[in-house]
């Protein structure tokens, strides 16, 4: 029978110490990592955060108004109206993503607040389906640096004009849950879904790509499409038409789908953020204010046409 020497035995002691001194070694972060990991998951699972993110619409086009539309300050005058008033004051978070892949903070989420406004703008603002598509992407970059940052797991979502386009997209084509954070509510605001077009007989590539990829949108969310009428066809800029034909992209397929409309005052395209009844549906129908939550009893008796008095 084949006997080892001792200068085998003590090479092969010596080759077996070294191999596990080098799995020790592989261990070590591999273990940290995964605590690492684990606690992470653990404290955005806990997490009592449920940002409002809104995403502005485009710069100077047929579609959009030219100025400070497209820029991280255009829900200024929003957030100050949805803090008149209320118990609950929602911090403001300004966010914006440069073509380089940059993306800088303005503001702060304040300490204790469980529900804060978080507005994600883009440096390539311009309108059109290739940007959309564009600013869609760079919005998935920002969002998945807010999750890690801020380790949420549930958030609202607000876009008004473009900003519902490219929320819209996003959920066709980034969305999932992996990240672990779920979205809960979408207000989209004067969006045009089928850009100029008046009819959906006239379909847009744009609409019909967000037709064909519809089912890639999660069926639990709740939508909710908000029309301004200026003139009884028109908000001024995008025609009813365009705003309707949203129903062919989300109705059947989210939970609940509603439209609404609104009237009277600052009921023009550019003016519906600051109009005091977009306002009062964010209070009802998105922030958890005074308990309330997106389909409670209280909220379904709502009517879906609003006018001013």
């Amino acid at each position: 029978m084949f006997k080892l020497t001792n200068r085998q035995q003590r090479r092969s002691l010596w080759v077996l110490l070294v191999g596990i001194l080098l799995l020790v070694v592989l261990l070590i972060p591999t273990t940290s990592w995964v605590k690492s990991s684990t606690k992470e998951k653990a404290a955005q699972h806990n997490s009592q955060l449920s940002p409002l993110i809104m995403i502005p619409g485009s710069s100077a086009t047929k579609i959009m108004i030219p100025g400070s539309s497209a820029t991280k300050n255009r829900f200024d005058t929003l957030v100050k109206l949805l803090n008149q008033g209320s118990a609950t004051k929602h911090s403001l978070l300004k966010v914006e993503v440069y073509n380089s892949g940059k993306i800088t903070y303005t503001g702060k989420i304040r300490r204790g607040d469980t529900e804060p406004i978080i507005v994600v703008a883009f440096e390539n603002n311009h309108d059109g389906y290739s940007n959309i598509k564009k600013q869609a992407k760079m919005f998935n970059e920002a969002f998945e640096q807010l999750v890690q940052t801020y380790k949420f797991n549930n958030f609202k979502a607000f876009g008004h004009s473009n900003g519902g386009l490219i929320w819209t997209v996003w959920l066709e084509k980034y969305y999932d849950e992996a990240d672990g954070a779920k979205i809960k509510t979408l207000m989209t605001l004067g969006t045009p879904y089928n850009f100029s077009e008046s009819s959906v007989s006239n379909k847009t590539q744009m609409l019909s790509d967000l037709i064909a990829d519809r089912e890639r949108i999660p069926s639990s969310l709740t939508v909710l499409s908000v029309m301004g009428t200026k003139t009884y066809n028109s908000d001024g800029l995008v025609p009813e038409g365009s705003v309707e034909a949203g129903k062919y992209i989300y109705q059947k397929v989210v939970k609940h789908y509603t439209t609404m409309t609104v009237t009277g005052n600052d009921a023009q395209h550019s003016d519906l953020p600051q109009n005091q009844q977009i306002v009062s549906l964010i209070k009802e129908y998105i922030l958890n204010q005074n308990g309330n939550r997106p389909g409670s009893k209280n909220r379904s008796n709502r009517q879906n046409q609003l006018s001013s008095n």
